[in-house]
């Protein structure tokens, strides 16, 4: 059961009530360069972002948005744009009204948002500036900038405790986050703010106080939640850490939308983090995006590569074909299971019960691969044509399936 939200419209896009849940981005490229900021845009776009954030942290950035737009209105990219602001949002949205106006969100840190008697002026100037522009607003807490005087005084409250009743410093980050998160979206209410443009976020670094933040704020308001294992990392431990945290959020009905925010290698383009947010939504049920290729792990009876080989260019030629079939108007062909097996032992069973499976032959068998297409065996395939054979009754499958 989906937790019951709120629906905030950000640009084009609905987050929260019955809309599914959403794929968020960030460029890193620098936002004052406006071919290169928009060009990550439209690649992140077409790699399944629904959103994409970019950082706006001086004039120079404030002065390229209205071009990163220009160029996406060029191109036909109507993704919404989000707007990130820190320590001076409040002088650069007054300061750039094209700016303030072309943003279909502002996000806010409210722990940056300003220190001691200024915090709270400016973020009423955010509030209004985003009313003035009838925009929404994320208050995104961090767990890297928790507001200090929300933070100390749980710390001076938690000192007084006896010893068996003191709470750790992550148990009291996590609330202070809370706290943060929940009294920014009242203040913002009592400015004006209507509710319905309001989301909320509480990202952290480490998967138990991300999750215990969110679990606490799902179960006092009805905000849209924005979820994110924040700084996850690179590589594996990143796509690991990020799929368990959010997993357990989203297995609770607990999430509207979500970002991967994986530290990119040299070699790793930044659309990795949108690839992976598709797999984790796909493969918790939540949705579909591209056929599911099942594979397997290979063992002594597969001493050949083939059947990898073939695994890896299927899965790419499905995620090649899809953007096309998607443009045919065709539906219902992300719900489609493709087998790739290696062997006779689990290779038939797979394969019966995909939509079109393949198994090839392992170690000292019969070198026929048979196909099979919704339980019933189709084709025997041989030699190096099998791979384009298969590809072609795949497209022969998608074409007489999803009109």
């Amino acid at each position: 059961m989906r937790r019951e939200s709120l629906e905030v419209n950000v640009g084009n896009i609905g987050i929260g009530g019955d809309n599914p849940i959403r794929i968020q981005s960030m460029t890193n490229t620098p936002t004052q360069d406006a071919d290169a900021t928009a060009k990550q845009i439209m690649d992140l776009a077409d790699a399944g972002s629904e959103i994409a954030r970019i950082t706006v942290m001086d004039n120079s950035n404030a002065e390229a948005v209205p071009k990163i737009k220009s160029i996406l209105e060029k191109e036909k990219y109507a993704v919404p744009l989000i707007g990130d602001f820190h320590f001076n949002g409040h002088l650069l949205l007054a300061r750039y009204p094209e700016m303030a106006q072309i943003l279909d969100k502002y996000r806010i840190n409210p722990g940056n948002v300003g220190f001691g008697d200024k915090r709270d002026p400016n973020f009423k100037a955010i509030i209004e500036k985003a009313l003035d522009n009838r925009k929404p607003v994320r208050i995104g807490v961090n767990f890297g900038s928790i507001d200090q005087k929300v933070y100390m005084k749980l710390m001076d409250e938690n000192s007084k405790k006896p010893g068996k009743e003191q709470k750790d410093s992550e148990e009291l980050a996590a609330e202070a986050m809370v706290i943060s998160a929940l009294e920014s979206a009242r203040l913002a209410r009592e400015y004006g703010m209507p509710e319905n443009r309001i989301i909320l976020s509480a990202k952290v670094s480490r998967m138990a106080p991300m999750v215990r933040a969110y679990q606490e704020i799902a179960s006092k308001t009805r905000y849209p939640l924005h979820l994110g294992l924040t700084e996850a990392g690179l590589g594996t431990k990143g796509i690991v850490s990020s799929t368990a945290a959010l997993s357990v959020l989203l297995n609770q009905g607990i999430g509207d939308t979500i970002r991967v925010s994986l530290t990119p290698s040299p070699t790793t383009p930044r659309t990795e983090e949108v690839k992976v947010a598709q797999q984790i939504l796909q493969s918790n049920g939540l949705r579909q995006f591209h056929p599911t290729v099942t594979s397997c792990p290979g063992c002594g009876r597969t001493t050949s590569t083939l059947f990898q080989e073939i695994a890896q260019e299927i899965t790419e030629y499905l995620q090649k074909r899809s953007p096309e079939w998607k443009k045919e108007g065709r539906k219902g062909y992300e719900d489609m299971v493709v087998t790739v097996m290696g062997c006779v032992v689990n290779g038939p069973g797979e394969s019966k019960h995909a939509n079109i499976g393949l198994s090839l032959p392992g170690a000292g068998e019969d070198p026929v691969s048979p196909v099979y297409i919704d339980g019933k065996e189709a084709a025997k395939l041989r030699g190096p044509e099998r791979i384009e054979k298969f590809k072609q009754m795949i497209d022969e499958y998608v074409k007489s399936r999803y009109a």
